[in-house]
């Protein structure tokens, strides 16, 4: 690392500094002020008798070690991995297990990941158990002897509970657990799992991280250098690598990470607020909120309470008609976008999950999910009051 990029200044340096210059941030042979597109799949080796930094971008490519350096450095760990996308990332760390390991899973996960665990790794001998991760006794409960990891989603997609990092983490540890955390809702801007304990942190950086919903992409961020280098052998040997023209357009998008989560999550406890008091609306899910059960503990390992806000309107009938009415936001899969974007997670993010699990993880059929963007939240208000009243 050049003098310009000193690891030990950098990590004294402030978010919204370490989101603009990291290594590789800019090209140090020409000055050019964004970073290079490497697209290449091969590179010439002038000397064989040393080993090249770069020989083939599957193993290796400079525009995606400027990523993978920066999301290293935004999470606060040893090594960073771009994937093709957030599964790819997800479905990489998993293999990390072997046949025959169990694993302790947050019980309303994301739809695909409940999908990989329960119709491609069972069928390759690995075991999973769903348990409520707002209830301790719950988790310890679910050890058994072939237990590896834990798998935490926090908060929970799209019912927004609530686990405690650092216990669960701390207990892992105890019976040398790895622990897995979806960061994908907060972001390291928000919440830093690696500082709570956690050994390994993943992201569908297709959401907040890319921010404009023009990028598949997974990120994964390793605390040791030795769990880096297990994982780095997966991401070589399986090669479900992000190309270098989607690595720059990542890169750009995260350099305006913290004003876009700052603004999107302030109109996100507004129109929490406002749904709270609602009379078309049943319930409402959003940590910010005075009476969500897990506030307090998302107090304590977070900085903010995200930009996702979910609500019920009581049935599939009311929320197809709400989400046919709505005029601004989007009506579709995704989140995180500048854009925001309503998602009924019934039939998009967790179609997966059968009708009874989906319900007794309480995700309803009346359920929506509203990603808040850069819109004033004066009109998307207006707009989502025309939509329930209908």
């Amino acid at each position: 690392m050049s003098d310009r990029h000193n690891k030990e200044e950098f990590a004294k340096r402030h978010f919204a500094t370490k989101l603009l210059h990291f290594e590789g941030s800019f090209d140090e042979q020409t000055g050019a002020s964004s970073t290079p597109i490497f697209q290449a799949s091969t590179f010439h080796q002038s000397d064989l008798s040393q080993n090249p930094p770069y020989d083939y971008s599957r193993s290796g490519n400079p525009t995606r070690q400027a990523l993978e350096d920066q999301i290293a450095l935004l999470e606060g760990g040893t090594r960073g991995f771009a994937f093709a996308s957030g599964m790819a990332a997800i479905s990489t760390t998993f293999l990390l297990l072997s046949a025959g390991d169990h694993v302790i899973v947050t019980e309303d996960v994301y739809g695909g990941t409940y999908r990989l665990l329960t119709t491609v790794l069972n069928r390759l001998g690995m075991e999973t158990t769903f348990v409520d991760m707002t209830d301790f006794a719950a988790v310890k409960a679910a050890y058994k002897a072939n237990t590896k990891a834990v798998f935490i989603e926090t908060p929970s997609n799209p019912t927004l509970k609530i686990t405690n990092i650092s216990e669960v983490a701390s207990w892992a540890k105890e019976h040398n657990l790895l622990t897995i955390l979806d960061n994908t809702f907060m972001t390291p801007y928000y919440q830093r799992p690696l500082e709570l304990g956690v050994d390994i942190v993943v992201h569908s950086a297709t959401k907040f991280l890319s921010g404009h919903s023009d990028v598949l992409a997974g990120l994964a961020v390793t605390a040791d250098p030795e769990l880096g280098r297990r994982l780095y052998q997966l991401q070589n040997g399986l090669g479900a690598v992000l190309s270098a023209h989607e690595c720059w357009l990542l890169m750009r998008g995260i350099k305006t990470l913290q004003a876009r989560m700052e603004h999107s999550e302030r109109s996100a406890r507004k129109l929490a607020e406002w749904l709270n008091e609602h009379p078309e609306v049943t319930k409402v899910y959003y940590p910010g909120l005075a009476d969500h059960p897990g506030r307090e503990v998302h107090e304590q390992q977070c900085s903010a309470y995200g930009a996702v806000v979910s609500f019920d309107v009581g049935s599939g009938e009311r929320a197809k008609a709400m989400l046919g009415r709505v005029k601004l936001p989007l009506v579709a899969v995704s989140l995180g976008g500048v854009e925001s974007i309503l998602s009924y997670p019934a039939m998009m993010s967790h179609a997966a999950m059968p009708k009874e699990v989906r319900h007794e993880r309480g995700i309803t059929d009346g359920l929506v999910r509203y990603s808040v963007g850069l819109e004033h939240i004066e009109d998307l208000l207006a707009d989502l009051d025309q939509a329930l009243r209908g």
